[in-house]
């Protein structure tokens, strides 16, 4: 990746949080607004390690996948009016809005890209070539169903009442479950969460543009 999807990064984890909020807010709860979480200003978004070290280190060492995130909207689920399936509602709503931007992202570089010319359009091609990647990271990465991840919360809906308790317990570790796949799997030759984001972000490149992963990493590579 380059220097151009810092930015990116940064607007698709703010507004993935901001969708959280948006909708708990629908939903009953008010505390994300409260709290003035509902702006798309970056600042009260801004984590310190999520937003701004993690990125920077994925990016210095050359990784093909910039990943990060934002702080996490406060929801209250005791707020919302039936909390097991609206708290479904609120963690679908940020990997939604990624793909929905993704796809935008899209739709606007099958209009502006033409093979072999740069021209004018270099750089925001290579933006939106950015956009598509890093959105549908941010949508598969968060869907996997490991609390705190918005998947553990759409898996949750359709858990039978006698496991809910041991499957929320998890949350306390699943963070370190989470960084343990990141950064140990590879180094011992088990990358899952590689695999499952490459398995899900190369055909959804290709729906949305035409091209693969490779293709579009190289295209926004080239490009500027």
């Amino acid at each position: 990746m380059t220097l151009l999807s810092i930015p990116v990064l940064l607007f698709a984890v703010v507004i993935h949080e901001v969708s959280h909020g948006w909708m708990a807010d629908r939903l009953g709860d008010p505390t994300a607004r409260y709290a003035g979480r509902l702006t798309l200003n970056p600042l009260p978004h801004i984590d310190l390690f999520g937003s701004v070290l993690l990125p920077a280190m994925l990016l210095l060492s050359g990784s093909h996948f910039l990943f990060g995130y934002a702080k996490p909207v406060p929801v209250n689920p005791y707020n919302l009016r039936d909390p097991k399936r609206d708290m479904m509602w609120v963690g679908l709503s940020g990997p939604a809005v990624n793909i929905i931007l993704a796809f935008c992202c899209g739709i606007l570089f099958r209009l502006l890209y033409r093979p072999g010319v740069v021209g004018v359009f270099g750089i925001p091609v290579s933006f939106l070539a950015i956009g598509v990647i890093i959105n549908l990271v941010l949508a598969c990465f968060n869907l996997i169903p490991i609390p705190p991840l918005d998947g553990s919360r759409i898996l949750l809906r359709f858990l039978p009442p006698e496991y809910e308790y041991s499957f929320l317990r998890l949350e306390r570790y699943g963070i370190f479950i989470v960084f343990g796949l990141i950064i140990v799997g590879p180094m011992i030759g088990l990358n899952i969460i590689g695999w499952i984001l490459f398995a899900f972000v190369t055909p959804f490149c290709f729906l949305f543009t035409g091209y693969s992963f490779t293709q579009l990493y190289f295209i926004a590579r080239m490009l500027v």
